[in-house]
């Protein structure tokens, strides 16, 4: 028979919020898979349990290459614990490829609930919590992030991010850009921890906060896009919208049909209001800004 590859959240911050099963699952488990072993040694400490099984580093620069010697382990019926540094498996974290494997081999995946940075950010944010999706973390370079942005400026749903601190100032400011510098947002900082923070506001705001300098583990909650009727649209809002289809591979024509069809204004009012700005642009910056 083949055993069983159980993934477990580990606590996120408080070693008090982990939950009752890790414990016993880390004591059972025949190996240990953990993405940083030290790590591991000091959850175990905290919680006062020795793990019998043998203990393998699992990250993302050996995740490729170890996960067919935890499939094969898998294979031959032994229990195999998957936990990374924080919060679930999977989740901006490795598990992933190893989970994928044993859906193909047909072997048993569970997994022991625990803390979750994106759920908990979410609750504490403030902002609507009955729909929401996770980006995850943006790319690293300038260019792509805003990229990466512009594909959900639309979107009505809530949007969760992970940060790393020395690039938050520079991610918020981008948000600004892309979403409005109005938009609602809040950075929740080392949750369940000693220092937690929770700061809400506008998204200029948070920019100009976090220039200041700011520590820790960090996620992002962005409010989504406000539902917005014909009447509530002015020029440059239409203008804006071709421009983020435009940036993000569209031609001209698809996009200014695209942003009729979803504001349900006449595409020759879409396309005229980005003419004039076309025209003003080409008047100088004094007469306005829009399309090049």
């Amino acid at each position: 028979m083949t055993g069983t590859l159980v993934l477990a959240g580990t606590p996120i911050g408080d070693t008090a919020d982990a939950p009752p099963r890790l414990a016993a699952e880390l004591e059972r488990a025949d190996v240990v898979a953990a993405e940083d072993t030290r790590r591991l040694r000091r959850l175990t400490q905290a919680l006062g349990v020795h793990t019998q099984g043998r203990v393998v580093s699992y990250f993302e620069g050996n995740e490729s290459a170890r996960t067919p010697e935890l499939v094969e382990a898998l294979e031959g019926g032994a229990r195999v614990l998957l936990v990374t540094d924080a919060g679930m498996p999977s989740v901006s974290d490795p598990g992933y490829r190893l989970v994928a494997a044993c859906v193909e081999k047909d072997i048993k995946v569970t997994a022991v609930p625990g803390p979750s940075a994106v759920l908990t950010a979410l609750a504490l944010s403030g902002l609507p919590v009955d729909r929401f999706c996770f980006e995850g973390f943006l790319p690293r370079k300038a260019g792509e992030r805003l990229g990466r942005l512009r594909e959900v400026a639309d979107e009505r749903r809530t949007l969760v991010y992970f940060e790393a601190p020395h690039r938050l100032d520079d991610t918020l400011a981008a948000m600004a850009e892309v979403f409005g510098a109005g938009r609602r947002a809040a950075v929740c900082r080392e949750l369940t921890k000693t220092y937690e923070e929770v700061k809400r506001g506008p998204l200029e705001d948070l920019a100009q906060w976090a220039a200041e300098g700011v520590r820790g583990e960090i996620t992002i909650v962005v409010e989504g896009a406000p539902e917005t009727g014909p009447a509530d649209l002015d020029e440059a809002e239409l203008v804006r919208r071709v421009q983020v289809r435009e940036e993000a591979g569209e031609r001209r024509k698809e996009a200014i049909a695209a942003v009729a069809v979803e504001t349900g204004l006449p595409k020759r009012e879409v396309f005229d209001a980005v003419v004039a700005a076309k025209n003003a642009a080409r008047q100088g910056p004094a007469a306005g800004k829009g399309l090049s």
